[in-house]
This record gives structure tokens, C-alpha cells and sequence, in this order.
């Protein structure tokens, strides 16, 4: 895989919640000069990044029930309608980890499929999981719901939680989702070869602020 393959496989990531203007405008510059696949802000940040984007093939990324998940699906539903407004084209959700804990999967499923309707299948959809808090069989019934409900991606992290990524992890979700639906692995992948690992585990999309360094290694 060369630079530019990978370029084109990472959301450029920058959530941080000091992040100014300037911040925003540089990571939409990077993205732009290295053809990353997405810019990834807060919701704040999503009218502005589409004007910097606006002139180029770089998606605009939000989230949505950050970072913990637990905002009502009406607030979820509500964030989703507004950010795709101001201009963004793909939804970081966070999954209700609290109604996953308790196994109460109907609120679960009903809570990504309200998100999924609101992007009405024009914008891309990716559920946070949070496998840092999950048992792999909760990982397991979480892929197989975002599956069933019908969201293109399920993404590994917030990058809040106590851990990242990690490669078995990426491996676990793949055996679930096969090819059907899309993998992000985001959280704590910071060099070409973290990057490496986790696409050769299955890994399609990589979620990251350190996007320039990875593909400048």
C-alpha cells in the first residue's frame, strides 16, 4: 500500500475540544493537499470546514451523541438533521452504551436506526462502539445490530474512552460484519504502522490526528 492509498483511507481527526478556528482551517488545508478521505469536527465546526472543503473531494465528518452516548435518540436524531445542514456528509454516532451494558437491544437498535434514517442513505453512517468498555460478545451483538439496521460503518473508538484501537478487536468486528459493512479503527493510532496493522486485520477506514505524519513517514 502506498501513501496515497492509505491518504485516501483516513478521516483527518480533530475533536479536541480547545480546537480554534485555525485548527479547523489547517487539518481542511492538510486534508485537502493530501487527499485524506474526511475531515472529522465537532458539530460546531461542521459549517466551516465545508467551506474550507468545498472546492474538493474531502468529505466533512461530524459526530453525534459525543463523546459518550448517551443523549437521548431524539437529541441524536436532532444533531444528525442539523450537522447534515450545515453541510456534513458523514455521521460519527456513538452507540447507547449504557442501554448495551443493560442488554437492551431493542433501545440500541432503535437508537442507531433513528440516526440512520435521518441520513436518509445519502450520508454515510458510522456507530461508535467503544470496545474498550465491551466483552466480546457485547462487541459481537453491537456489530450484529449495526449490521441488521443497515449503517455502513462500526467504528472501533471515541478516543475518550480508556483505550484505542486494537488490532483483535478490528479482527472480532470483521468476523461479524464481513464485508458488508464498513470498518473504522480510531484511537490511538498515531505511526504508518499502527495504521498498517489495523487494515491488514480488516480495517477500512482510519480514524486519526495525526494523518499527516502517518502518510509522511
Amino acid at each position: 500500500m502506498d501513501s496515497n492509498q492509505l491518504a485516501a483511507m483516513i478521516d483527518h481527526t480533530i475533536l479536541r475540544s480547545e480546537a480554534v478556528s485555525e485548527d479547523i482551517k489547517t487539518k481542511c488545508q492538510e486534508a485537502v493537499e493530501h487527499k485524506f478521505a474526511s475531515v472529522c469536527v465537532n458539530p460546531s465546526f461542521v459549517r466551516l470546514a465545508s467551506k474550507e472543503l468545498a472546492d474538493s473531494e474531502v468529505k466533512v465528518c461530524t459526530v453525534v451523541g459525543f463523546p459518550f452516548g448517551d443523549s437521548t435518540s431524539e437529541s441524536k436524531a436532532f444533531e444528525t438533521r442539523n450537522a447534515i445542514k450545515n453541510g456534513a456528509q458523514e455521521i460519527d454516532m456513538v452507540i447507547n452504551l449504557g442501554a448495551l451494558k443493560s442488554e437492551a437491544w431493542d433501545v440500541v437498535k432503535d437508537d442507531i436506526n433513528i440516526v440512520v434514517r435521518e441520513a436518509r442513505e445519502k450520508r454515510v453512517v458510522k456507530v461508535i462502539i467503544e470496545t474498550c468498555y465491551l466483552t466480546e460478545e457485547e462487541m459481537k451483538k453491537a456489530c450484529q445490530i449495526i449490521k441488521e439496521v443497515g449503517a455502513d460503518f462500526v467504528k472501533t473508538s471515541t478516543g475518550f474512552g480508556t483505550a484505542g484501537a486494537k488490532v483483535e478487536d478490528i479482527k472480532l468486528i470483521k468476523e461479524v460484519v464481513g464485508d458488508e459493512v464498513g470498518i473504522k479503527a480510531s484511537g490511538g493510532i498515531k505511526t504508518e504502522a499502527d495504521a498498517v496493522k489495523m487494515i491488514e486485520a480488516g480495517a477500512t477506514r482510519i480514524g486519526t490526528s495525526f494523518g499527516v505524519e502517518i502518510v509522511n513517514s
